[in-house]
């Protein structure tokens, strides 16, 4: 059950820019001006909504009240695409009597499609008077695409002055690749944290998930994560109790992560990579990515095939420096490479444990290395194909 943090409405309605008859437009508001940090895509073709949600942090300096998100259309790549946004904007901050730069913008969907702002902002006094505590969800089921489950996770923690609450909800299937923010995500706060302590915590938060997790190594042109904090819980953390709060942030962010990668367009199985032994985190994540991204690992998973040479073909080919004769591989908790060769194991068996629906890679390079990091990523099936050979039609 989610636990929420105080002083966040929430609503969602349709405003017709999908196909099909569904919630696709969200609005988030605190009932205070929060403390806010955002990070990125870091992809050279940006979204209109990505380009003024950054320009609004910077503006105001880290304050932000609402995001207005939508679904069917990414508002990329258009003639239109900044006027619409700012249209957007500069309605919902009608709608709730606010400044139009501590409103946020986000999109996902279609790219290269003319966005029709009117749709959205003729929804926006709507969505603004059905706003409620209650209504959480609905903003995570409205923004879906092609995902197949609505995906929130939350935390809480006692601190000396009070509880602190920490909830998120994120969007992702497809096109989801490092670096972020790899999807859209929100990630609210109740604690009273300014904007300068935020920034680091959403760098660290977004390191340790979203930048370890691909589905199919395809980076977004509109990626965005927000990361607010607006004080309704009358809690101000101590500098100590900051990394405690970090610390939530962090494991709200991996939660997320891993249900994007569980839920991978086409996905039957989620695959979770550790590396342990590597010269430092840098070549461990390096490693882990090249395991996590390969189509041949990924297929290798989909048909339940022990083939431990892809991990190890694939951990060669990330560029780090290693001795391939000290490298062990596990495959569900079972030895199947060891000093670099092939160690004993049934391959009858090891295909039942292979068809579970999560598959664990340990790679592991004896030796003193103290890098080591995880990575999430899912099988590559046949249906990813038909999901995104039919997307636009």
């Amino acid at each position: 059950m989610l636990t929420l943090p105080k002083g966040y409405r929430y609503a969602a309605g349709y405003a017709g820019i999908r196909k099909v008859e569904r919630d696709d437009v969200g609005l988030i508001v605190s009932e205070r001006a929060a403390e806010a940090a955002g990070a990125f895509t870091t992809n050279v073709v940006q979204a209109a909504p990505v380009k003024l949600a950054r320009k609004h942090l910077e503006q105001t300096g880290g304050k932000a009240q609402a995001i207005v998100v939508n679904a069917g259309n990414a508002n990329c790549a258009t003639r239109t695409g900044a006027a619409a946004a700012r249209e957007t904007v500069k309605a919902a901050a009608k709608a709730l009597g606010i400044p139009a730069s501590r409103v946020l913008p986000a999109s996902t969907g279609v790219i290269g499609v003319e966005m029709e702002a009117a749709r959205i902002v003729k929804i926006l006094p709507e969505l603004a008077k059905g706003l409620s505590p209650d209504r959480f969800e609905d903003v995570a089921r409205a923004m879906m695409t092609t995902d197949t489950v609505i995906k929130t996770a939350s935390q809480e923690v006692e601190l000396a002055g009070g509880v602190v609450r920490v909830a998120g909800m994120t969007k992702g299937s497809g096109m989801i690749h490092p670096n972020m923010a790899t999807t859209l995500g929100f990630v609210m706060t109740d604690a009273s944290i300014e904007a300068k302590h935020l920034r680091p915590m959403l760098r660290a938060g977004v390191e340790r998930s979203y930048n370890r997790l691909t589905v199919d190594g395809d980076m977004s042109t509109n990626d965005t994560m927000v990361l607010m904090a607006n004080g309704a819980s009358g809690v101000t953390p101590s500098r100590a109790e900051r990394d405690v709060v970090a610390e939530l942030v962090g494991w709200v962010m991996e939660d997320l992560a891993e249900q994007i990668a569980r839920d991978g367009e086409g996905a039957r199985k989620l695959i979770v990579v550790r590396v342990l032994g590597a010269r430092d985190e840098a070549a461990a994540v390096r490693i882990a990515r090249a395991i996590g991204n390969s189509p041949l690992v990924k297929t290798a998973v989909a048909g339940s095939d022990p083939n431990w040479g892809r991990i190890l073909s694939a951990a060669g080919a990330s560029g780090v420096e290693f001795d391939p004769r000290k490298v062990d591989i596990d495959l569900q908790r079972v030895a199947v490479c060891r000093g670099g060769v092939a160690a004993e194991f049934s391959e009858a068996e090891m295909k039942k444990k292979l068809d579970a629906e999560e598959c664990r890679i340990r790679f592991t390079i004896r030796g003193g290395g103290t890098g080591q990091a995880r990575f999430w990523s899912c099988d590559l099936t046949e249906k990813y194909i038909e999901i995104n050979a039919s997307y636009r039609t």
